[in-house]
């Protein structure tokens, strides 16, 4: 899409700040006219986040880690069920997958064609999370990727995203049930994809 065009989009919609590496003028005209919009421009390469902690309180101390920068390695992907996925459902995967890095846990991403359809996050259940996705989805999620940012415990996630539209998954593995929700995905002749990571936003 044509950066005039993005902005056109984005001048729909209710924000206050949007953060890119360059913002052509066309685009800086079209949000002039949005009132208290802030346009943030970052290097493409990001603020050196190698070298920056993060600082979690907790009672009695403080938990000091570093940043999630894990990226995906092609050789390491896994597919696990029956019906591998085709190219677009593998460059969606990969899209979903980025997404998931930056929702709160348990993280639930459903896409396609390059765009996020429906965000569920910070629940305690994983289903409960694909649920809100799907409830806050503003399209259709017929044919769409989900991405989940861990193992999936039982198949019922899995189940809750077919039963939304979903035809792929990208989730870590890992689940002692992992037999079990490859078994529903094959059922659904859903396509799962095993990355070997996993995020956990807190």
């Amino acid at each position: 899409m044509r950066p005039a065009a993005t902005a056109e989009e984005v001048a729909k919609l209710f924000v206050e700040c949007i953060a890119a590496p360059g913002f052509d003028a066309r685009a800086k005209e079209i949000l002039a006219a949005k009132k208290n919009l802030r346009l943030l421009e970052l290097p493409p390469e990001g603020l050196e986040p190698e070298r920056e902690l993060q600082l979690k309180r907790i009672l009695g101390g403080m938990l000091v880690q570093q940043s999630d920068l894990g990226q995906l390695n092609p050789a390491e992907l896994k597919v696990v069920s029956k019906r591998a996925p085709d190219d677009e459902e593998w460059s969606t995967m990969k899209f979903a997958w980025t997404v998931a890095k930056h929702v709160k846990s348990n993280a639930i991403v459903f896409a396609r064609e390059g765009a996020t359809l429906g965000v569920g996050a910070g629940q305690m259940s994983r289903v409960d999370s694909v649920k809100i996705a799907v409830m806050k989805a503003q399209s259709s999620l017929q044919g769409s990727v989900v991405a989940s940012d861990a193992f999936f415990p039982f198949p019922d996630g899995v189940e809750e995203a077919a039963r939304a539209g979903a035809r792929a998954v990208i989730q870590p593995g890992g689940s002692v049930r992992d037999h079990d929700v490859i078994a529903a995905a094959d059922r659904l002749g859903m396509a799962m994809v095993f990355t070997g990571m996993r995020h956990f936003m807190h």
